[in-house]
C-alpha cells in the first residue's frame, strides 16, 4: 500500500481540520500513534528514508503537481466492493444520492450523536468528513479501519495521520495565499458602508441594481476599492472561517462593451467551496445550484430558497463538493440561459443523481437568474416549471420540442467553442462540440502532434477542460511544445521569463495521462472515464491509435482490433458527452499524392464512426521542406468540407495562415526520369511555343499616336 502511494506521488491522508477544532478534541492513547509508526518501520528497506511524518497541519495540504498528471487506482473500486467491505467491518451506512454516509471514524462516539458525517464517493471511493474536513482515498480509509480494529480503538484523532511533508516552496506559497486572502478581505468594505452615490455606480456597473443591500449584507459581499471589484467570500470548516475569495471586476472594451473578469485567491485548483453554503440550514431539503455568485444573490432574494454557486461556473463540479449537497432531496440546476449551460446541467445531474435533479431550460422566457430579476420575471414560477433530469428510454417530439427550438435560436452556441487561432477551421467545422469523435491524420513527420497540440491548446485557453493522452512522446516534451506555443516564443532563449509563462500555463484546465508506449484500451478508457467524473473533461486527445493495438489479443485480426478500439472511443464520446480527438497514422502512399479519407489506416470503421475527419496535407517543394495545408474531408454537423493552407513558424512551433500574395513555390517532380519522358517533351514544347510568340511580337512594326507608342 505504502509503496503504491509513494509511486503515485499523492498524499496518504490530507488533514484539513482547523487548529482550534483539533485542540477541543480528546486525544486517544498513543498506542494508535505507535501502531501507525510500527507499520511504517516494517515497510521495505527502500522506503525507510522517504521521510514520513506525523502531520499536525491545521490547513488543507495540496500538492502543487496535483493537476499535472492523472492517476487512477490500479484496481478501480466499485460500489459493491465498498458496501461489502463496510459490512465486513460492521460499519453502518446509508445509501445516498452520490455518496455513502457513515459515522465518522475521526470523532469520539460520545460526540457523534448518530451523525453520519463521513461521506464516501460511490464512483471513486474517496471520502471526506464534514465535521473534521479530513479527506482521502478509499485505500486510506481501509488503512484507518484496519488500525482501529487491531488496536481496538473506537475512533482515530483527526491529527494522527500520515502524509508526505510539504516542500518549503509549497508551504510558503500556501501561507502567502492565505495572507493574501486576509489582506483583500480586510482591505475591502461592505457595500452597505459605501456612500450611496458610489454604491449606486457600482451596482450599475455590475448590473445588480435590483439586488437589495440586505441580500448583499446577508452573503457578505464587499467592494475592493483599489480595483473596483466585488469580493465574494468562501467560508468553510466547522467554524465557518474565511478560506478564500473571488473577485469580479468590470472592464470596458474598445466597442463600448463591458466584460467581466474573475480572479480567485487561492488559485481555483487549490481550494473548492460553494458560495452561500454557510447560509444553508441543516433541515433545508431544496437548493438551487447556479453558475455564478450574482445569480445566487438573485435567486435568494426573489424566492427565499437556499441557493449556492459553483466555484468555477459551469465548467466544473468537483466531486469533493458532492457531500455538501447530499442533504437535499431536490436540486434545481439553473446554470444559465445558453446551450453550454444546458449541456453542463445535464452532465452535473448525473453526478448529483438523476432522481432528485431538475433542470431549468434555457430560453427567451427563462434567462439567467440575474437577468430574470432585472426584467421583473417570477423566479419562483420558473423554478417550479423546471423539468426532471431523469430520462426515459423513449421520448416524444413534445419532450424534444424545446430542445429543438433552443438549437434553432442559438445556432452559434450549438456550433460549439470557436478557435481563436484558426478562423478557417471555424468557417468549415463551425466550432468544437461535445460528444463528437474527430479522426486526425497526416504524413509521417508532417507535424501532426505539433499541430493538434496547438488546436487543443487554443480550446483549452478558452476554458475547455482538456486531457492529453500522448503515447508516442513523453509528457515533458509535449508540455514543452505546448508551453512554447502558449508563450509564442522559444523560452530556452528567455529563461528569465519561464516562471511568468509557466504560472499562466499552470492555470489552464489541462491534464496529462501518465501512459507512455503501448497500452491496453481498457486502462485508457478507465482513465478517461475517471477524468470526466473528477475533472469534468470536455476534450480528450489520443495520440495515437496504433499504440492502443499492441496490447490486444495478437490472435485477432489487427483490423478487427482497430474497429473494436474505435467503437469503444465512439461509445465513450457519446455517453460521456466528451469530444475525443483520435490521431491515426495513414497508410503508405506515394509522395506525389494527396492523402484522402481512404488513406487512413483501416479507414472503413474510422471514417464511419467519426463525426469529423481532418487531414494534414504536405507537398514536397523545391525551396523548402514542404507546404502544409489542413483538409476537412468529413463534417457531420452541417456537411461543409474544405481545405486551407498553413505556414509553420519554427520560432514558436505554431501554425498560421500564409500571408496573401506570397510567392508560390513550384512543386517537385517526384516521378523517376525514365517514367517522365512524355511529360518532359510536352513541357519543352510549351516553352518553345512561348519563345516563338515572343520573337514575333518583338519583330512586329510599331506606330506612334500622340505621346503613346502602341504595339501593332
Amino acid at each position: 500500500m505504502w509503496r503504491k502511494l509513494l509511486l503515485r506521488g499523492t498524499t496518504c491522508l490530507l488533514q484539513v481540520a482547523a487548529p482550534r477544532f483539533l485542540h477541543q478534541r480528546p486525544f486517544p492513547p498513543f498506542s494508535c500513534v505507535r501502531l501507525l509508526t510500527q507499520r511504517l518501520l516494517h515497510r521495505p528497506p527502500q522506503l525507510l528514508d522517504k521521510g514520513y511524518f506525523l502531520a499536525h497541519s491545521g490547513t488543507r495540504a495540496y500538492k502543487k503537481d496535483a493537476k499535472s498528471t492523472l492517476e487512477i487506482p490500479t484496481t478501480p473500486v466499485t460500489i459493491t466492493d465498498i458496501k461489502q467491505y463496510l459490512r465486513s467491518k460492521e460499519i453502518p451506512f446509508h445509501d445516498g444520492y452520490s455518496c455513502l454516509h457513515t459515522p465518522s471514524i475521526f470523532i469520539n462516539p460520545s460526540d457523534r450523536k448518530d451523525s453520519y458525517s463521513l461521506f464516501i464517493d460511490k464512483t471513486t471511493g474517496q471520502f471526506v468528513c464534514k465535521d473534521t474536513l479530513v479527506e482521502g482515498s478509499w485505500e486510506d480509509i481501509q488503512d484507518c479501519l484496519e488500525v482501529m480494529q487491531k488496536q481496538e480503538q473506537d475512533f482515530l484523532s483527526p491529527h494522527v495521520l500520515l502524509g508526505y511533508p510539504e516542500s518549503m516552496e509549497e508551504q510558503e506559497e500556501r501561507e502567502s495565499e492565505l495572507r493574501e486572502v486576509q489582506r483583500i478581505w480586510s482591505s475591502s468594505v461592505p457595500l452597505t458602508d459605501v456612500p450611496e452615490e458610489e454604491a449606486l455606480l457600482v451596482k450599475t456597473m455590475f448590473q445588480i441594481s435590483k439586488v437589495s443591500n440586505a441580500t448583499l449584507k446577508k452573503f457578505g459581499v464587499r467592494l475592493f476599492k483599489p480595483t473596483k471589484s466585488l469580493v465574494f467570500p468562501w467560508f468553510g470548516g466547522p467554524d465557518s472561517s474565511l478560506k478564500g475569495v473571488k473577485l469580479l471586476s468590470a472592464q470596458s472594451t474598445d466597442n463600448n462593451k463591458v466584460i467581466y473578469k474573475e480572479a480567485t485567491v487561492p488559485k481555483c485548483n487549490s481550494f473548492y467551496s460553494l458560495f452561500g453554503l454557510p447560509l444553508v440550514g441543516r433541515m433545508d431539503a431544496e437548493v438551487v445550484l447556479t453558475g455564478s455568485e450574482l445569480d445566487t444573490l438573485a435567486v435568494s432574494q426573489a424566492t427565499g430558497l437556499p441557493s449556492v454557486a459553483l466555484p468555477r461556473g459551469v465548467s466544473c463540479l468537483p466531486p469533493i463538493l458532492l457531500p455538501y449537497l447530499e442533504q437535499f432531496k431536490r436540486v434545481t440546476l439553473w446554470l444559465g440561459d445558453d446551450i453550454r449551460s444546458w449541456e453542463a446541467s445535464k452532465i452535473f445531474s448525473r453526478k448529483l443523481g438523476l432522481r432528485r435533479c431538475s433542470l431549468v431550460r434555457p430560453g427567451e422566457y427563462r434567462p439567467c437568474p440575474m437577468e430574470a430579476l432585472a426584467q421583473g420575471k417570477n423566479l419562483g414560477h420558473i423554478i417550479k416549471s423546471s423539468i426532471p433530469a431523469a430520462h426515459k428510454s423513449i421520448v416524444s417530439f413534445k419532450q424534444l420540442r424545446e430542445d429543438v427550438y433552443g438549437e434553432l435560436s442559438n445556432t452559434e452556441q450549438v456550433a460549439g467553442v470557436k478557435w481563436s487561432r484558426f478562423p478557417e477551421l471555424n468557417r468549415i467545422l463551425k466550432g468544437h462540440r461535445k460528444g463528437e469523435l474527430t479522426v486526425f491524420t497526416g504524413p509521417t513527420g508532417s507535424g501532426k502532434t505539433t499541430f493538434i497540440s496547438e488546436v487543443a491548446l487554443d480550446l483549452c485557453m478558452q476554458g475547455v477542460n482538456t486531457l492529453w493522452g500522448s503515447f508516442e512522446i513523453n509528457n515533458v516534451r509535449l508540455a514543452k511544445v505546448m508551453l512554447t506555443q502558449f508563450a509564442m516564443q522559444r523560452l530556452e532563449n528567455n529563461l528569465e521569463q519561464y516562471d511568468f509563462w509557466a504560472d499562466k500555463f499552470e492555470e489552464l484546465p489541462l491534464y496529462f495521462m501518465t501512459f507512455h508506449g503501448q497500452q491496453n484500451i481498457k486502462a485508457v478508457l478507465d482513465t478517461m472515464q475517471h477524468s470526466v467524473y473528477l475533472y469534468d473533461i470536455n476534450h480528450v486527445i489520443i495520440d495515437n491509435l496504433q499504440f492502443m493495438m499492441g496490447q490486444e489479443n495478437l490472435s485477432v485480426d489487427k483490423f478487427a482490433v482497430q474497429d473494436h478500439i474505435i467503437g469503444a472511443f465512439r461509445k465513450f464520446a457519446t455517453n460521456s458527452s466528451c469530444h475525443v480527438t483520435l490521431v491515426i497514422h495513414p497508410r503508405k502512399e506515394e509522395d506525389d499524392r494527396d492523402l484522402q479519407t481512404a488513406s487512413i489506416f483501416g479507414s472503413a470503421k474510422a471514417s464511419q464512426e467519426a463525426d469529423n475527419v481532418l487531414i494534414l496535407q504536405e507537398k514536397k517543394l523545391v525551396t523548402c521542406p514542404g507546404r502544409r495545408s489542413l483538409q476537412v474531408t468529413k463534417n457531420r454537423f452541417d456537411g461543409d468540407v474544405g481545405i486551407f493552407p498553413l505556414d509553420f513558424l519554427k520560432s514558436s512551433l505554431t501554425f498560421e495562415a500564409p500571408i496573401q500574395g506570397k510567392h508560390k513555390l513550384r512543386k517537385v517532380a517526384s516521378k523517376p526520369e525514365n517514367e517522365g519522358d512524355e511529360g518532359n517533351k510536352v513541357e519543352v514544347k510549351k516553352v518553345e511555343v512561348k519563345k516563338e510568340k515572343a520573337a514575333k511580337i518583338a519583330k512586329a512594326p510599331r506606330t506612334v499616336t500622340g505621346k503613346e507608342s502602341v504595339q501593332q
